[in-house]
């Protein structure tokens, strides 16, 4: 892994690749490379639509090793939902075999010459970029099946669906997971309009003949890594409750502690909750002979992700994950599972976000566009999405654009990126984390939830604003770092509770690369990551005044706790002042 493929898609003729030495971008992967280049080549003040932003795709640090958890993959741009830097991390495929094809990552840069649309196909033998018309407005699956049917089914595949095409706020970029289905995504940010903007459809992987990245020391990352899968194994999330139950085990426990936002963020629980909860799901996958422990890429031994079926025991969806329930279940009032796993199935076809499109749908019942709990009319507004209607293309712009246009005050965004399925005023922490990330709302930027409300790593009192900003901040920093090793976040959870499992991890990194990193050197790499990041917001013209919840955060009330957020604005400041 040490080139980076470049293609200019607005070269004449039409788009061309070039590989190139990674050259100062040597020893960066992931999350720290997408923001460097993004940060280093992209003018932060150009449109996101525009020939000077870039989409940029890069594996992990140990992507396409034998490393387990390694296969999380980041996308980067600067992005069309919050006008800042975003990088959307993704499972599935992809990374694993772009890595052992040798390449860093693939950028996509110019602007096309033409409305023609491209796929490129990628072997050990090179790159291959041909105009391919007949993709246009192809949904995810259809256009899946169609590359299966001309490069075979040892391939992985990297795409966009209809809303990615017509540019909308709220696109994914698809990643094909095992099964050769375009279930992953890296969904935050409207990325996959960036991709869209590029004129690039589907990017067909084929790692066949190839061989796993050696490591510099095999025994050692051997040794390593056998300890590492022994933490996960043994710590009770990572080794029980995600393989069980996957991310949706959480429907409860939020539920149960009052911090999971209910009809569009007015109280913090929901009545049909256990309809609709990773313990019901799981048996419900069970018994329609789908799976409820599965994994999302080659080498997770987490399994957190499953198979559900329909009533007839055909294949909808992946199993939808916790913030995916919510968005389309508890915040819009509905608690039929199937329907949930309907939207889940169209999200994914469609290419959007299922975050944001949720909360979009809850703002869109807030304005009177249809009642709570009509799952009939949310699956329609999806399809609205995915037609290019006029009421599509609104709600596909996303959260904040769609309270504009209705006049709704109440609208949980932060840098106009919806927040996920923990209510700030109940889940303190991640209140500090939607505030201050460069990302945007994002959950996973700074996931507080963990000592918060699971207490692993620590205890912090959820209700309460004492400790918040030390505890984002940390988290914040361990994040930015994790997400450039291609590593899945879940291995924060054994890592922060078991020092042994840690020191596996930095044992891996260490055999693999020829070096002596520790604990403070992981510090200092998601420091960095996050000072490019900040920088390129403030060089677009954020300020600290973009570093806050929506006022009615701290005024409004929050059932059952009555709490309001109270970490004060000064302290917000303070998070990145290391």
């Amino acid at each position: 892994m040490d080139k980076i493929l470049r293609i200019d898609v607005g070269a004449e003729g039409g788009p061309k690749a070039t590989a190139a030495p990674a050259g100062t971008y040597a020893g960066l992967g992931g999350r720290a490379l997408t923001s460097a280049i993004v940060s280093g080549e992209v003018p932060p003040l150009c449109h996101p639509l525009g020939e000077e932003n870039k989409l940029v795709i890069a594996p992990g640090l140990l992507s396409g090793t034998a490393g387990a958890q390694s296969g999380r993959i980041s996308v980067g741009g600067k992005s069309p939902l919050t006008g800042g830097i975003k990088e959307a991390n993704s499972g599935g495929q992809p990374s694993q075999v772009l890595a052992k094809l040798g390449y860093n990552a693939i950028v996509l840069e110019g602007k096309p010459t033409s409305d023609d649309l491209y796929k490129v196909f990628i072997n050990k033998d090179g790159v291959k970029i041909t105009q391919d018309n007949s993709l246009r407005m192809l949904p995810n699956y259809d256009l899946i099946e169609k590359m299966k049917k001309e490069y075979g089914d040892k391939i992985c595949c990297i795409s966009i669906g209809p809303a990615g095409e017509m540019k909308m706020a709220s696109a994914t970029v698809a990643f094909t997971d095992m099964e050769l289905r375009p279930t992953r995504h890296a969904g935050r940010g409207g990325l996959g309009a960036v991709m869209g903007s590029k004129n690039i459809k589907v990017i067909v992987l084929d790692s066949t003949g190839m061989p796993v990245r050696p490591p510099k020391d095999p025994q050692k990352f051997q040794d390593a890594n056998k300890r590492f899968v022994e933490g996960l194994k043994k710590h009770p999330v990572t080794g029980q409750g995600l393989p069980a139950f996957g991310t949706n085990v959480l429907t409860n426990i939020l539920n149960e502690v009052g911090g999971y936002p209910t009809y569009n963020f007015k109280q913090g629980r929901f009545d049909g909750a256990a309809k609709i909860s990773g313990e019901t799901m799981a048996e419900t996958e069970t018994k329609r002979g789908g799976r409820a422990t599965h994994g999302c890429h080659s080498g997770c031994v987490i399994q957190c992700s499953g198979t559900y079926n329909d009533k007839d025991g055909h294949f909808l969806t992946k199993q939808p994950e916790y913030e995916t329930v919510w968005a389309h279940g508890g915040n819009c009032g509905i608690s039929d599972m199937d329907k949930i796993a309907m939207m889940d199935f169209l999200d994914d076809n469609y290419g959007v976000d299922t975050i944001e499109l949720g909360a979009t749908i809850a703002v869109a019942m807030d304005a009177g566009l249809a009642k709570f709990g009509d799952a009939d009319a949310a699956i329609q507004m999806i399809h609205e999405v995915g037609k290019g209607t006029p009421l599509g293309r609104i709600l596909g712009s996303g959260a904040a654009v769609t309270g504009k246009v209705f006049g709704v005050e109440r609208v949980p965004v932060v840098k106009g990126q919806a927040m996920p399925a923990y209510d700030p005023r109940a889940v303190q922490g991640i209140g500090v984390t939607y505030a201050t990330s460069p990302m945007g709302a994002d959950h996973t930027a700074g996931y507080a939830v963990a000592q918060n409300v699971l207490k692993v790593g620590g205890d912090v009192n959820a209700l309460r604003p004492e400790g918040q900003v030390e505890l984002s901040r940390n988290l914040q920093i361990a994040t930015a770092a994790i997400d450039s090793t291609g590593m899945c976040l879940f291995i924060a959870f054994a890592v922060l509770d078991q020092p042994e499992t840690f020191q596996a991890f930095l044992d891996m990194l260490n055999a693999f690369y020829g070096l002596e990193l520790t604990g403070d050197g992981v510090t200092e790499l998601g420091k960095k990551v996050l000072t490019m990041e900040r920088d390129f917001n403030a060089r677009a013209g954020f300020t600290p005044q973009h570093d806050r919840l929506p006022s009615y955060f701290k005024t409004e009330k929050f059932a059952p706790h009555n709490v309001t957020f109270d970490v004060t604005d000064g302290d917000l400041d303070k998070v990145f002042t290391w």
